[in-house]
């Protein structure tokens, strides 16, 4: 009897809880309904501005999508052309010419101004910045690499390399070790790293600390030891050694 009085609460419990279960599942629907009708009203109240909203940004696709088609493209393969001689004198180290062109053909300073839109006149500054360096002025050197960005793993550490030498030159030692610390540092390969890890080190032999320069000498070793800089590194560690 006694069992028989346990099985009968048993099932009352579990209906009771099942019951509830049921009230609160109607009360999230009756919750989920309110906020549909609350949001169609919504909506209904303010179609004109929604509308009015969603033809403005279509707009500003449309427009965006035609700039890029009928202007930047269009820009980019002319900024592309002017700049074929530019390069041209560039890899003669025709610094001059390159810069400011030949009276007939562009330079990078024009096609940097001219054409800053375009991903041409951004590598202009690049160009621009050698060139500088190249001619010993500095300070425009400074300028023209810092205003050159890319995505290009390899030109962007080279700019931040050229930083680093125009503020050498400056005889700005600490500037000059922080832009090639960033350079050595911002895409680790065997192209870049030991190329701005060396130079970190020279410039710290200059100031004199010995041992940190030793340290690096060492990692070059260490960690880029099949390079060509790798493979000269002994006699700097040597050097550092013997200081």
């Amino acid at each position: 009897m006694r069992n028989k009085l346990k099985k009968t609460y048993f099932c009352a419990s579990k209906i009771e809880d099942m019951v509830k279960q049921t009230d609160k599942t109607d009360k999230q629907f009756a919750q989920i309904e309110e906020t549909l009708s609350k949001t169609e009203q919504y909506i209904e109240d303010n179609q004109k501005s929604l509308t009015l909203i969603v033809g403005v940004i279509i707009g500003i696709i449309a427009i965006y999508l035609s700039f890029n088609k009928f202007y930047l493209e269009p820009l980019e393969q002319e900024a592309h052309a002017d700049m074929y001689m530019a390069e041209m004198y560039f890899q003669k180290d025709s610094f001059n010419l390159a810069l400011n062109g030949d009276g007939q053909y562009l330079g990078f300073l024009d096609i940097s101004d001219e054409y800053d839109l375009t991903n041409a006149g951004n590598l202009a500054n690049y160009y621009a910045g050698l060139c500088f360096l190249h001619t010993a002025q500095y300070e425009d050197a400074i300028e023209y690499l810092s205003d050159f960005s890319s995505e290009d793993i390899i030109f962007s550490a080279l700019a931040l390399g050229g930083i680093g030498d125009a503020y050498l030159e400056l005889e700005n030692n600490d500037k000059a070790l922080k832009y090639y610390e960033e350079a050595a540092e911002h895409h680790y390969n065997d192209f870049i790293t030991p190329r701005y890890l060396m130079k970190q080190a020279i410039v710290l032999e200059m100031d004199g600390n010995y041992q940190a320069a030793l340290a690096i000498y060492n990692q070059i070793k260490e960690d880029y030891s099949k390079t060509q800089i790798g493979q000269d590194i002994e006699k700097y560690i040597v050097r550092a050694s013997n200081r």
